[in-house]
């Protein structure tokens, strides 16, 4: 499991872009996030940097 501190996801619509995002790439992946911390968490078989990416593509960014 990865943990990212995400800036700009503000509502249920950010979560599911950020989601759909991940499991495009990785249709098996398991994606928690917690709106009020920024935090998202993912179990993929993606490498960290790759879940990085996909998320900052998605319009959001990763910080830290």
């Amino acid at each position: 499991m990865e943990t990212f501190k995400v800036e700009g996801m503000v509502c249920g619509g950010c979560v599911n872009a950020v989601t759909r995002a991940i499991q495009n790439e990785d249709a098996g992946a398991r994606v928690e996030v917690d709106l009020a911390s920024g935090k998202l968490t993912t179990e993929s078989a993606l490498s960290k940097q790759q879940v990085a990416a996909i998320i900052e593509e998605a319009g959001y960014t990763v910080v830290g």
